[in-house]
């Protein structure tokens, strides 16, 4: 099935791959209370959270106005990037601030720890995006990994 958005009714509709039938679908934000809405895009995985958001003004607005959904995502960077957080929430940066400053250096931590690079010779050998600035904690903890290994 395929979705398309009708700009008359503001509707999702469906078309049916077998005719051009279309079955309207009302926008589930429109009827549900928000805290329902909250609870349905909780379900997604941040960059189809970051998708949604670019749906349409009322998902964006619910989605950038809930920092319990941001909170659930920067709680995975937590555990790699512990100090960094703590110190935004401190700051009282929002959950969402604080998951943006800090996911491109939890992924990249995490991806040191794992050894994804340990068998790299040479600095043009590293793929894009793997380098970002990480603080001498990090660093050590990195090293320590790869002298275990």
């Amino acid at each position: 099935m395929m979705q398309d958005v009708s700009r008359r009714n503001r509707d999702i509709c469906i078309v049916c791959e077998k005719g051009s039938t279309l079955i309207p679908h009302q926008n589930f934000t429109e009827t549900l209370p928000t805290e329902m809405s909250v609870r349905i895009f909780s379900e997604l995985d941040l960059r189809s959270l970051c998708h949604a958001s670019l749906t349409c003004r009322q998902w964006n607005n619910i989605i950038e106005s809930s920092d319990y959904l941001w909170r659930t995502h920067c709680l995975t960077v937590l555990a790699v990037c512990q100090k960094d957080v703590d110190g935004d929430r401190k700051d009282g940066l929002s959950w969402k601030v604080t998951l943006v400053r800090n996911y491109q250096k939890g992924r990249v931590k995490k991806r040191w720890l794992k050894g994804r690079y340990s068998n790299i010779c040479r600095a043009e050998d590293l793929p894009p995006n793997s380098m970002c600035p990480l603080d001498v904690e990090t660093w050590g903890e990195i090293l320590e990994a790869e002298l275990d290994r």
